[in-house]
């Protein structure tokens, strides 16, 4: 005979919240209220991830099912404290250094001249790049880099990159410039030793970003959706990659159309590798598939 106790356990199985999963007018609404404020599309298929990512923000702020922090956000005046939460919990960061390398072969052999030969004779030249969706600064960092390399290999001139994300707990890292050591494997290792410090402390697994690249990059909220960006207006040249997959087609034409505001004339786009503006009215030159020249 089986012991009281399990068999209570047997007639007595552990009874999960009826609201274990987004009901689909749940997933709807927030689907909704993320693409309306970043133009992020969420389809169905998001939303074992819509999901898992939302649990942490129900811990938050003491809600124990979907339906009670749904109702928290969108009946009961939560919404104007948790929608920045929400989006920052939603939307995806992933990047790496050294992305999509051909880029920053392009940045260096073609960009870099570029703007060099156009401000020969100027007392000073100066590059500005725009990272337009920077996540964790991996991209902005890469970028500053490749041109403190070409700096200090050729002419001299002076650079700085901003860097721009919608979710402000990332931009909170890329400012920290701290990442475990095994994020930064794809920088080369003389790049990593010029501009990575590594802890005194052997069994530390974190770098730093030195000084010198960290005074060169800065970091700003931005929401690409808005109609005007708070950036200079003679940027010369913007990475905007891998982001415009996220976006329907004329959200697309919409946000490249405001980022070229900001392109000087003869300015680089650089998209990415799986995103293309061909056939768009544009003012822009196909150089390669994922880059572009304002003409």
């Amino acid at each position: 005979m089986a012991p009281a106790s399990a068999a209570r356990r047997k007639s007595n199985p552990i009874v999960l919240p009826a609201s274990d999963s987004l009901s689909d007018e749940e997933f709807t609404r927030i689907a909704d209220l993320v693409g309306g404020h970043t133009g992020i599309r969420l389809p169905a298929g998001k939303r074992t991830m819509v999901e898992g990512r939302i649990r942490k923000r129900m811990r938050a702020v003491g809600q124990s099912s979907f339906s009670g922090y749904c109702h928290y956000v969108f009946e009961d005046g939560g919404l104007a404290s948790e929608v920045t939460h929400m989006i920052d919990a939603v939307t995806t960061n992933k990047t790496d250094f050294f992305r999509e390398p051909e880029h920053f072969e392009v940045l260096r052999r073609q960009i870099v001249p570029d703007c060099l030969s156009r401000s020969k004779g100027a007392a000073k030249t100066g590059i500005k790049v725009w990272s337009a969706a920077a996540s964790n600064g991996a991209e902005a960092y890469t970028i500053a880099m490749v041109l403190a390399e070409t700096a200090g290999s050729g002419r001299k001139f002076d650079y700085s990159i901003l860097g721009t994300d919608i979710s402000t707990d990332i931009l909170a890292q890329a400012r920290r410039a701290v990442y475990p050591g095994d994020f930064v494997s794809p920088v080369p290792a003389e790049m990593q030793q010029r501009y990575l410090m590594r802890s005194r402390d052997p069994s530390a697994s974190e770098v730093r970003i030195v000084p010198e690249l960290r005074r060169r990059v800065g970091f700003m909220h931005l929401n690409l959706m808005d109609e005007k960006y708070p950036v200079d207006t003679d940027v010369d040249a913007i990475f905007l990659r891998n982001v415009l997959i996220y976006f329907d087609k004329p959200t697309q034409a919409a946000v490249v159309g405001r980022l070229l505001r900001h392109l000087r004339p003869g300015g680089y786009l650089l998209l990415g590798h799986s995103e293309s503006m061909i056939g768009t009215s544009l003012r822009l030159k196909q150089l390669a598939p994922s880059v572009f020249k304002l003409v």
